[in-house]
């Protein structure tokens, strides 16, 4: 029973041993000068006095603050000294979220409530002198508080702040418990990620604010994390240049601001405020900021001479021989190291930097040659022509500016500021550019100012002819195509020409007329040639732009009918010095003898053209193929014509009256000879025979020679009719045919009295025609 008893104890033993391990230890009971002496500085270094420590004064046989260890838990400072809000010993883990331990009693400290502006309470001091070996001096340190949570990063922090100054000045202290590179006091406020809206248990919105500062935030704790706060900063770094030989004294100071719930701490780190070095920054591409080519660097320690100095160089463990003071002159890039033993101790100290070198900036000197209008060796020169060409093409370097000297341009003294517009002062100028690189290091160049004295031989004038349709004399000119051959004919490759309407624009390469040009005036016009060679003016000449107009009379579109089966002459204008017909002739006129489109262009002894359209529709004699002809009534009868042809004719019945229609009305009865005549004088088609029929609307039988029978006239051109005669009553009286010589007004040998009477004409084709006439005594 024992033994199982102890194996219980053991196992106990072991859970409860490493459950304890997983947290931070506290030891409230060093005093102040031990955690100052062995735990902070822990270096025979550093000649600190003059200790004191104030903190709680509520809590029995407790003290807020003191030394912590780590352990084995993954809290990232191994040991060191803790400041709290509350009883250090509290800030060991797990983390419980509660309102806090303080005391209203427990007061607050005055300096750090002018450093950051609150109203504190609950404050805890770590104070003491430090006369300092080295110019420099910093420690490292971890914020942690219970005010990372909920939605209080965005309104509320408890205050802390590292604070020193020199031993009896008057000025007031310095807070070095910053922001890394800024003046920002840290605090839950100004380091923290997004918060987000928060509702408490009685239903109110708090909202939330963005992520300021998050990347010194090391995150939230939980229940399993080594201290008892809700999170904390990375571990952070606070330093301070100081004085060699002169004391300051440094205060340590954290308190809750107002109110005495949610505890904060600072994690100090053992060892960490000690004699340092800093060479400053590193020199590089990645800091944006190496030295510039061919560059000599000194690399200072600041630090006095009766020090013992060792300069190492890239890693090496062997020291540079001859390098023993406090500074170094470098000229080759690389990681430089030094060595510091401090006197009158045997302390050293030691720091490193990383130089590098910009690449070279490599410009071009260079000459700029422009044109002279009057030859007195003064120009307008547009400096930023050469821009490219000094800086090598090197799109990575800065803007040149330009001086008239290199004095200034070494001082940027007075730089030219009308660089496109830029009149020299005196013949042949030398100007100089000053470049930079991203680094701000800087080059210088020299820009030769000429005056081009190149000749070209006398230019002919460009001819063109009026070829827009309006004879006004402005056409349309392709300057590249047509006019720059000539003005580079014998100069070598590689030249380009700009037009300009004047001299003056030429020079100062303003107002460039575009490369399809319309003269602005009519007929003759003079522009300006500047023939550029890169950057350079080679000369400026001008050209005679000649515009001939060519409008000839009788050159309007004709047209032409050609009656079939015949040839037609086409003719225009003798006394031109060319002509071509679309149909290949090259004289005057041409012989056509088909239908169609016919153009003849036609050149004046200039070259200038002008066509002319003709247009040959076909035509010819008709032929009327049918006739209808509609009868029985009276003056209304009617005739309409069919034919065929390709011209445009007029019509007729008799031969001598035509007309546009070939549609007659009011014909009388009887027969006709149609033709057709064409008007575009082909000729006239063959008459065709046409027969108009119809009946007397009366008839006298009195024998005396004139009206004694009713018949219809030319019926015999229906042959197979006949006609069946009615009185009033419909009794049959009569029946006729196409060759009966008509109705004498009897029925079986009696003469029928006055009355009307009704006929119905048979046509062969079955067609009914009735109608009804009077039989007058």
């Amino acid at each position: 029973m024992n033994g199982i008893k102890n194996i219980l104890f053991l196992v106990l033993y072991f859970l409860c041993t490493v459950a304890s391990a997983q947290y931070i230890t506290v030891d409230d009971t060093q005093t102040a000068q031990q955690l100052i002496e062995n735990v902070l500085v822990n270096s025979s270094c550093a000649n600190v006095s003059n200790f004191s420590a104030t903190g709680d004064t509520f809590t029995t046989g407790q003290n807020s603050y003191g030394y912590f260890n780590s352990g084995i838990s993954n809290f990232p400072i191994k040991e060191g000294v803790l400041i709290a809000t509350s009883s250090s010993k509290k800030a060991r883990g797990p983390y419980i979220s509660d309102l806090g331990n303080g005391s209203d009693s427990w007061v607050g400290d005055i300096d750090l409530d002018q450093t950051l502006g609150i109203n504190s309470i609950n404050a805890t001091v770590l104070e003491f002198d430090f006369v300092p070996l080295t110019n420099f001096i910093s420690f490292n340190y971890i914020f942690a508080s219970n005010e990372y949570q909920s939605f209080f990063p965005c309104n509320y922090s408890d205050g802390f702040a590292f604070l020193i100054k020199e031993q009896g000045s008057t000025d007031g202290y310095t807070n070095i418990a910053v922001l890394p590179g800024t003046t920002i006091p840290v605090s839950s406020k100004n380091v923290h990620p997004t918060i987000k809206d928060v509702i408490d248990p009685q239903n109110n919105l708090h909202p939330g604010c963005p992520a300021i500062n998050d990347s010194y935030f090391n995150g939230f704790n939980t229940d399993t994390s080594p201290v008892n706060y809700s999170g904390q900063t990375v571990p952070l770094r606070a330093q301070a240049d100081v004085i060699i030989g002169k004391t300051y004294h440094i205060k340590l100071v954290i308190a809750d601001d107002k109110a005495v719930y949610y505890d904060s701490a600072i994690f100090l780190e053992a060892g960490s405020f000690s004699a340092k070095l800093d060479l400053g920054p590193d020199r590089t591409s990645a800091t944006s900021n190496p030295l510039c080519f061919g560059e000599i660097y000194t690399i200072d320690t600041k630090l006095p001479a009766n020090y013992t100095y060792e300069w190492y160089k890239d890693g090496s463990t062997i020291a540079m021989i001859g390098e023993t003071m406090p500074t170094l002159n470098i000229t080759t890039p690389g990681t430089y190291k030094v060595k510091v033993t401090l006197f009158p101790t045997t302390c050293t100290a030691e720091d490193e930097i990383k130089i590098e070198y910009a690449p070279q900036i490599v410009l071009n000197d260079t000459t700029l040659s422009q044109c002279d209008d009057d030859n007195d060796g003064f120009s307008v020169y547009d400096l930023t022509k050469v821009d490219n060409l000094i800086k090598n093409n090197n799109p990575k370097l800065s803007k040149v500016v330009y001086y008239t000297s290199f004095a200034n341009a070494q001082g940027e003294i007075n730089p030219i500021l009308d660089t496109t517009t830029f009149k020299n002062t005196t013949i042949n100028q030398t100007l100089y550019a000053r470049v930079t690189n991203e680094f701000d290091c800087v080059n210088y160049a020299q820009l030769n100012l000429k005056i081009s004295n190149n000749s070209i031989a006398i230019q002919n004038p460009i001819e063109s002819c009026d070829t827009d349709g309006v004879d006004d004399g402005i056409t349309q000119f392709d300057l590249n195509l047509e006019v720059t051959p000539q003005v580079i004919n014998g100069l070598t490759a590689g030249f380009t020409v700009e037009y300009y309407l004047t001299e003056t624009d030429a020079i100062a390469q303003k107002n460039q007329i575009p490369n399809l040009f319309s003269n602005t005036i009519p007929n003759q016009q003079t522009i300006y040639a500047r023939i550029v060679n890169g950057p350079d003016c080679y000369n400026i000449t001008p050209e005679t732009l000649v515009i001939n107009t060519f409008d000839p009379p009788n050159f309007q579109e004709e047209t032409f009918f050609l009656c079939d089966g015949t040839n037609k002459i086409l003719t225009v204008d003798s006394g031109f010095s060319d002509y071509l017909w679309s149909n290949g002739d090259t004289t005057n006129t041409t012989n056509v003898s088909t239908p169609g489109e016919y153009i003849v262009t036609v050149s004046n002894t200039s070259g200038c053209k002008k066509t002319k359209k003709y247009i040959v529709k076909p035509s010819g004699i008709a032929t009327i193929t049918s006739a209808a002809a509609n009868g029985f009534t009276a003056t209304d009868n009617t005739v309409k014509l069919f034919y065929t042809g390709t011209g445009n004719y007029e019509f007729s019945l008799d031969g001598n009256f035509y007309q546009d229609s070939p549609i007659f009305n009011n014909v009388n009865a009887g027969v006709f000879w149609a033709t057709a005549k064409d008007k575009n004088g082909c000729g006239i088609s063959i008459p065709y025979k046409v027969y108009v029929l119809d009946y007397p609307r009366f008839f006298t039988p009195n024998n005396d020679g004139y009206n004694d029978t009713w018949k219809v006239k030319n019926l015999d051109v229906l042959p197979k009719s006949s006609i069946t005669l009615f009185d009033r009553y419909g009794k049959l009286l009569k029946q006729l045919n196409d060759s009966s010589s008509g109705w004498n007004g009897t029925f079986n040998g009696n003469q029928l009295p006055a009355d009307d009477y009704w006929f119905a004409i048979t046509i062969e084709d079955g067609t009914i025609i009735k109608g009804h006439f009077s039989l007058k005594r």
